[in-house]
């Protein structure tokens, strides 16, 4: 790989491990592996240095459900690289707090990207410091990058994410988007996983229902959803200083997306 040198790029992780599911369950979660070791590994192929970080320092749990090669193309080669990466790499060995990368200075970073699995709809997006984080990137129109679940962690850039989370679970939209106003990223056209894609894993993986969607969260926030018409179509789309992809077959289409918008603002 290259050695990075054309800066830092900060990679948020979540260290929840299971979710709310109707019925006052709850089911395990984690993060996708594709999804975080893909954008990662080309970062630092494009010479960035890869800086991860999470609530509370320690390790994302990769998803069982993603641990498979099923998620690489069917390439077994891939996913080892993969697994090898995540297991071994500095990169992702080396995890801080997002206190420590706040007060280290979040001028020192280039760009943020956030990876999916459904554990950001537990702590990321309901997380004061990851509305921080989101806000500095916003004011500094610096590139904001986020998959799959991922972009449900811009719900943290609102005043007040816990009481809209809140809101959401009890399907009071309304008191939702009051609790939005005021949202950066309001008018914004972005994406995230479908309610169709959602209902596959609940479906066949979770085995039970969640609390709200993530198109119909993101919309009560003032965001301009679009979605595949297809499940698990690739989708980008970037907006501004937002890139966001839709699902796990969006990582390599994310990844492409969030180099070429680092690299112009190296050249701008």
């Amino acid at each position: 790989m290259t050695t990075p040198t054309k800066g830092k790029v900060l990679v948020i992780g979540s260290n929840a491990t299971r979710i709310e599911v109707r019925g006052n369950g709850w089911g395990a979660t984690g993060q996708y592996l594709n999804e975080t070791v893909v954008p990662a590994m080309a970062l630092e192929a494009a010479g960035y240095e890869v800086v991860l970080a999470t609530p509370n320092g320690s390790k994302p749990t990769i998803d069982a459900a993603s641990d498979a090669a099923a998620h690489f193309d069917n390439d077994e080669a891939a996913y080892r690289a993969a697994r090898d990466y995540y297991d071994n790499s500095p990169a992702m060995n080396a995890p801080h707090t997002l206190r420590a990368v706040i007060d280290s200075g979040l001028d020192n970073f280039a760009g943020v990207f956030f990876p999916g699995g459904q554990a950001p709809v537990v702590d990321l997006m309901q997380d004061a410091q990851v509305g921080e984080i989101l806000r500095h990137f916003h004011q500094a129109a610096k590139p904001t990058a986020l998959l799959c679940h991922g972009p449900i962690a811009l719900a943290a850039a609102m005043e007040d994410p816990r009481a809209f989370r809140a809101a959401l679970i009890a399907g009071a939209d309304e008191t939702a988007r009051d609790w939005a106003k005021g949202w950066p990223y309001a008018g914004y056209r972005m994406t995230i996983f479908s309610a169709t894609e959602e209902k596959v894993v609940e479906d066949h993986i979770l085995h039970a229902r969640m609390y709200f969607d993530m198109p119909r969260a993101l919309t009560a926030a003032g965001g301009k959803v679009e979605t595949t018409m297809v499940d698990f179509e690739p989708n980008v789309i970037v907006d501004r200083e937002l890139i966001t992809g839709q699902n796990p077959r969006s990582d390599h289409p994310i990844a492409k997306a969030l180099v070429e918008a680092l690299d112009a603002r190296q050249t701008a």
